[in-house]
């Protein structure tokens, strides 16, 4: 009789610790992953949006020689 109530006790120590510790931190966790992946793919939709899109970027001219452009004081 006292091994029946000893796992009577065990198991609704154990269905305790499922249901009201286990399964919400897990809801939990699996919502805050769900948030911050729709917060990254927005961050990542306004960067693109803010990139131009095939805009052709000018060419760089490079520099010619040691010259160093200034204006003659008198």
């Amino acid at each position: 009789m006292a091994r029946f109530i000893f796992y009577a006790i065990v198991s609704y120590l154990l269905y305790k610790l499922v249901f009201d510790v286990i399964l919400p931190v897990r809801k939990t966790t699996k919502a805050m992953r769900n948030q911050f992946r729709e917060a990254q793919e927005r961050m990542n939709d306004a960067y693109r949006q803010q990139q131009p899109g095939n805009a052709p970027r000018p060419e760089k001219q490079k520099p010619e020689g040691d010259y160093i452009d200034f204006e003659e004081i008198r």
